[in-house]
């Protein structure tokens, strides 16, 4: 487990907390489609990422839609409707992912943790006991965000991924999302489909050998008054 004095994660919230404008604009919208998403693999992408440690990868579980209010698809506002699922910053490894959107295998644009009701020292905690955790990209085309999300052991375990963990930390940030959310003054209103047909179920190239039943939630979220 890497060790992160105190003050840089204080740091790293501070920063992040400065995204915090719910009326900042998402740039560039005149060059993406109208679109919930669009099926990676379509244009050489693939629904799983790359570990570059294992040369495997973790299934793309959860989309948040394109269709979704522009605040939640920018970076800040992602960060904001996280905070409002329980999940806070985490410094850890990147995982690259291609979302078929002309730009190949880039980096996760974040990486966020359950954080036990502190957004601060929350993580610190979940990186002891276990709980969710996600990765974030963005596909540009649409504006779409690809979450791989699990459930992990906790450190005494090695920090792995629990048996059965990708599919219950999709199901629980869907559970943790579905209705109406609050978050400092800003409401998130979410449905959610479960699509079948994107990712295959079974273990084939998927980080630690654990099945999933290819089945990925797409997320509709609305900023509401």
């Amino acid at each position: 487990m890497v060790y992160i004095p105190f003050a840089s994660l204080l740091g790293l919230q501070a920063a992040l907390d400065s995204l915090f404008e719910p009326k900042q604009p998402v740039q560039g919208l005149a060059s993406i489609t109208a679109a919930d998403f669009i099926n990676p693999t379509l244009g050489g992408g693939s629904l799983l990422d790359h570990d570059s440690r294992s040369g495997l990868g973790e299934p793309l579980n959860v989309i948040i839609s394109g269709l979704s209010s522009e605040w939640v698809l920018s970076d800040g506002g992602f960060l904001h409707y996280a905070y409002a699922l329980g999940f806070g910053a985490r410094l850890g490894n990147p995982q690259k992912a291609n979302l078929g959107d002309g730009r190949g295998w880039v980096n996760q644009t974040i990486e966020l943790r359950n954080d036990y009701g502190n957004n601060i020292i929350g993580t610190c905690w979940e990186s002891l006991v276990g709980d969710n955790h996600l990765r974030m990209w963005r596909q540009s085309t649409t504006n779409a965000l690809f979450l791989a999300v699990s459930e992990e052991e906790n450190v005494h375990e090695g920090h792995t991924i629990k048996p059965n963990g990708y599919n219950l930390g999709r199901d629980s940030l869907v559970k943790s999302a579905t209705g109406l959310k609050n978050y400092r003054g800003v409401k998130y209103q979410t449905t959610v489909q479960r699509i079948t047909g994107l990712i295959a179920p079974g273990s084939t190239g998927i980080n630690h050998g654990i099945a999933t039943d290819g089945v990925v939630a797409l997320l509709t979220v609305a900023v509401v008054k």
